[in-house]
């Protein structure tokens, strides 16, 4: 295999010459691959020699195919040769630089690979450090807040009619044109007013109510329901009520303290709650200081990324929205349909992350070669044991199950770590 080399910028030129024998290899093995393919009259089918089809249809009758192989295999034949080459989309065979002649055939692929990054300076940077923020009273009160809210608990009343915000229990039959619907009719149904657990319009007019008391509402389901007879129809729901709960939330005391926490007094309990709250604040401060590090060491970089690259990492991140909609029961067409949003502009508004993901993934993959950072083993082993204890399965086992792309991200996530630590170090933040 005779082949030369040039590149521009991110774009790799390999330009191969095969001999008349190599190129007469290939096209037999085009010719033996597609001969099933070919009926001529007098030959049994997969059996008709190569000059008569060539005669029949064509000299260059498999000529692409032969290109193809020829390009398939010269082409994995390079990429074994030359491991610094990492291409970034698939190879395309060159149109043009096609030649034929009795010396044999020439042409070239054309592929896009990982930009050449030339690192900027990433030590002895010095980096503005983050306020701490302090804690703000509302925001223990919001967390007390949230605490008695998730204690709170539903009494049942008697002297007056349902309000928003009441938990009340009931039995409904909707009917559409007057007949029951599956999965419209339910009793002992509990529903808290102002949810918007129902169908718009539903729980409003129940406001006013009184128990025992049946009254007939009357909704339009949306465009978009999920159940297609239903779609924009019409329907009247005979509700009766039987209870109506009021929410009670506890007292905040030192009883409320001790039910809800560790502690003896609400004091102490408060005390914690500001404690938590301002490292929690420290380590925002840290995270934005690290993010301010990474976001000067990435920019001081210089290299030009692929659009490839970038439109593989949106496809990254489209599947994994697919994946959190589908399990919200939905799916991308149905979220376009609700949101009028587009694939288009998806795509766009992803952009945007999806290259500060690749810039700052090329720019750490360079620095960890240039300090040859290795995956420290012991920390491998520690971060399996973790996933494991997080997942409640023996280390044993999970170790076992994993596969050399799921190694590959716990490597990952220990050299990260490393790289992270090193640009600390290296680097000040005051």
């Amino acid at each position: 295999m005779k082949y030369t080399q040039s590149r521009k910028e991110n774009t790799l030129t390999i330009k191969f010459k095969l001999t008349s024998e190599d190129w007469a290899s290939f096209d037999n093995r085009a010719y033996q691959q597609n001969k099933g393919k070919y009926n001529v009259p007098g030959f049994r089918k997969g059996h008709v020699p190569k000059n008569v089809l060539e005669n029949r249809y064509g000299k260059g009758l498999f000529f692409e195919d032969a290109l193809y192989l020829a390009a398939q295999e010269y082409y994995t034949q390079f990429l074994e040769t030359n491991k610094d080459v990492m291409p970034v989309a698939r190879p395309e065979i060159d149109e043009k630089s096609i030649k034929i002649d009795e010396k044999g055939v020439a042409f070239a692929i054309v592929v896009t690979v990982r930009p050449e990054v030339v690192l900027g300076q990433y030590k002895g940077l010095t980096i503005e450090k983050s306020k701490v923020a302090t804690v703000k009273k509302a925001e223990v009160d919001a967390e007390l807040a949230k605490v008695r809210e998730r204690n709170a608990r539903y009494v049942q009343i008697t002297d007056r009619a349902v309000q928003d915000g009441d938990q009340i229990n009931l039995d409904y039959c909707g009917k559409v044109d007057g007949v029951a619907f599956a999965g419209g009719t339910a009793e002992k149904q509990t529903l808290v007013i102002g949810s918007h657990t129902f169908i718009p319009g539903f729980e409003e007019q129940l406001i006013g109510a009184q128990i025992g008391e049946t009254r007939d509402i009357n909704v339009t389901f949306p465009e978009e329901y999920h159940a297609e007879e239903l779609k924009g129809k019409q329907a009247v729901f005979t509700c009766t009520i039987h209870e109506i709960s009021v929410k009670e939330l506890p007292e905040l005391d030192d009883e409320f303290a001790k039910d809800v926490s560790e502690f003896s007094t609400l004091k102490e309990y408060t005390a914690d709650i500001k404690k938590n709250i301002k490292a929690r604040n420290e380590k925002s401060a840290q995270d934005a200081d690290e993010s301010k590090l990474v976001e000067t060491v990435v920019a001081n970089a210089t290299f030009e990324i692929p659009s490839q690259m970038i439109e593989d990492q949106i496809d990254d991140y489209i599947n994994e929205f697919k994946y959190q909609l589908m399990y919200q029961g939905l799916d991308l067409e149905g979220y376009f349909k609700y949101t009028g949003s587009t694939m288009e502009k998806l795509r766009q508004d992803y952009k945007a992350r999806a290259e500060k993901s690749v810039r700052t993934r090329l720019v750490f993959e360079e620095i960890v070669k240039a300090e040859n950072i290795t995956a420290d083993a012991e920390a491998v082993q520690a971060k399996i044991a973790e996933y494991a204890q997080r997942i409640g399965k023996p280390v044993e086992e999970v170790k076992a199950s994993l596969n050399q792309e799921e190694m590959y991200y716990f490597e990952n996530q220990v050299i990260t770590e490393a790289l992270l630590a090193l640009l600390k170090k290296e680097n000040t933040i005051a």
